[in-house]
């Protein structure tokens, strides 16, 4: 494969510090009882990568190097090249002219690569050098899940439109799964959505298409819809990577697939649902490659910090987190579980499921199947001698009942409930069935929680929002004659979105003395928060001062809390 002179090619990977004299002297003495290659040879004994030989190699060769990020290849030019084997060969095409096409490649010496690329756009090809990391980036941003350039690679026979799961056997597809285009395709979406952050990928299908949305700081993006004809297909893909049952489409069905990211591997959680024209599916992913967040960076302010981490310190008692799916209370309560942690404490946990594995801290994931509920397993950890008890959720009496108890005979325990206030978390166990003296007595502190986008800082502008929205701000708290207000107006860093990232709305309720007696007379939420501390401040108001601080925007703090003034 590489006619070259192997002193030469030695005396360059030298230059680059990729090897040492004294490995190359090594290598070429091997080399003298064997027919290798000196890079192969180099290669088995792990002094350098592949990519670091071909980069060697192509400067020898004469073969310019280039920066993807420099060039933006026409419409035109995409097309001329399927999505398979841009895929497939790890190239990108640039330019095309005076019948020849521009490629910049990650292995410009591949015989595959050049001669696929020859047949399919019947040009002569001028080789580029990019790489690899940098020509994945780029494929994923011009063919991302545009999936009509993978409708080449399908056989003429499989391209009829109005085709549907019935029309195909198990074992046929089972075969269409398979395929390298339709391989290569469902790889694309996974990582396009593992880079933009996505925590949820949605396959949903229409009667004359299949849209594709990502989930992206809690918003759902569509991004280019699927032709009809590549559902069966895509679905049996992902059913097949989540160990599913490809034969059975009235039935609901979950999975788990183990995904390969760019940085580390990705779990990923699948569900499929029946619908009207086929099969909807849900995955959610969890990259245990994020790091866990400190409970400082999630958006508290200081006072509230404070009085949510003289809470951490008690021996025993209650700590509630509250708020609606996808508020981010899980990643408040292991920022909460990590900031105590000490090998001394011994802290078990069950949760429904287990999303991320944290050092030194047992968790139990809930099993129905098997007869594990949070009240049965919640029994089962008390006679662990744990110190400190995390509960996925409160979602019954029972559980409610054990939890107390087991803050009353010395464990420190912690919770979510699905409530819209803090004051909420109160009502709601005592409508439960709780007895009033026993919360009272149990409870520390709740947290209640929502999660608004930040501004993006790369494209953030100042402007004057309309009346009818100053208004609605103004209804909630005072504003200062000269306050300023920010949006994004959209940029490539975040997506022309003008939002990038997340950070929390936080109202932290301290159980006083004061409410400890109102409690136990079974108060409506209204009498809690008049009763609260004086630095109690609602999550509306909170909201309002992350805007006057630039982080967010008045529509998002409205949007997320709207339930709230509604209640």
């Amino acid at each position: 494969m590489y006619q070259l002179e192997k002193e030469k090619i030695g005396s360059l990977l030298c230059e680059r510090s990729y090897i040492e004299n004294f490995q190359l002297e090594q290598a070429l003495d091997q080399q003298k009882t064997t027919s290798c290659r000196l890079g192969q040879i180099l290669i088995d004994l792990g002094y350098i990568t592949r990519d670091q030989l071909i980069e060697a190699l192509t400067t020898q060769a004469g073969i310019e190097k280039t920066s993807i990020s420099d060039h933006s290849p026409e419409p035109r030019t995409l097309s001329l090249t399927p999505a398979a084997l841009v895929t497939k060969h790890n190239l990108m095409p640039l330019w095309q002219k005076n019948g020849s096409l521009a490629v910049a490649m990650a292995d410009p010496f591949d015989p595959h690569a050049l001669e696929d690329l020859r047949v399919v756009t019947g040009l002569s090809i001028e080789r580029y050098y990019a790489r690899p990391d940098d020509l994945e980036k780029a494929i994923l941003k011009y063919y991302g899940s545009n999936v009509s350039r993978m409708l080449e690679n399908l056989a003429p026979e499989e391209r009829k439109d109005n085709i549907g799961l019935d029309d195909y056997s198990a074992a046929k597809l089972h075969e269409l799964a398979q395929q390298p285009s339709l391989v290569n395709l469902v790889n694309i979406i996974l990582l396009e959505a593992i880079n933009a952050h996505a925590s949820d990928i949605h396959v949903e299908p229409f009667e004359d298409q299949l849209k594709i949305k990502y989930r992206i700081d809690g918003i759902l993006y569509e991004k280019s819809p699927s032709p009809k004809r590549l559902q069966a297909a895509i679905i049996s893909r992902i059913k097949i990577m989540g160990h599913m049952n490809i034969a059975e489409h009235f039935v609901p069905q979950d999975g788990h697939i183990e995904f390969a990211g760019p940085n580390s591997k990705v779990d990923i959680r699948v569900s499929t649902v029946p619908t009207t024209f086929g099969e909807s599916v849900t995955m959610r992913i969890l990259d245990k490659s994020a790091a866990l967040i400190n409970l400082s960076e999630l958006g508290m302010k200081s006072d509230q910090l404070t009085q949510f981490n003289q809470s951490l310190k008690r021996p025993h008692g209650i700590i509630l987190v509250t708020g609606p799916t996808g508020s981010g209370k899980t990643t408040t309560l292991y920022s909460a579980l990590s900031s105590i942690y000490t090998p001394s404490l011994k802290i078990i946990t069950i949760e429904d499921p287990v999303e991320y594995q944290l050092n030194g801290i047992i968790q139990m994931p809930v099993n129905p199947k098997r007869g594990l509920s949070f009240a049965t397993g919640l029994r089962h950890i008390l006679r662990q001698d744990p110190d400190v008890i995390m509960v996925g959720e409160i979602r019954d009496r029972e559980t409610a009942d054990i939890a107390i108890r087991a803050a009353m005979t010395g464990h420190l325990v912690f919770s979510t409930l699905h409530t819209n206030n803090a004051a909420g978390a109160v009502t709601r166990l005592i409508d439960m069935g709780v007895e009033p003296f026993l919360l009272a007595s149990s409870l520390e502190v709740v947290l209640a929680q929502r999660l608004v986008r930040n501004i993006c800082p790369f494209c953030k502008e100042a402007y004057t929002p309309d009346n009818r929205l100053l208004n609605s701000v103004r209804n909630s708290q005072a504003l200062p004659p000269s306050s300023i207000f920010y949006r994004g107006v959209g940029c490539d860093q975040c997506m022309n979105t003008g939002m990038k990232g997340r950070t929390g709305l936080f109202e932290v309720l301290r159980i006083t003395d004061k409410l400890r007696q109102l409690i136990s007379n079974k108060p409506t939420a209204e009498q809690i928060i008049r009763n609260a501390s004086d630095n109690y401040v609602t999550m509306r108001h909170d909201g309002i001062e992350k805007i006057l601080s630039g982080h967010t925007t008045p529509q998002e703090v409205l949007r997320v809390t709207q339930e709230i003034d509604e209640e």
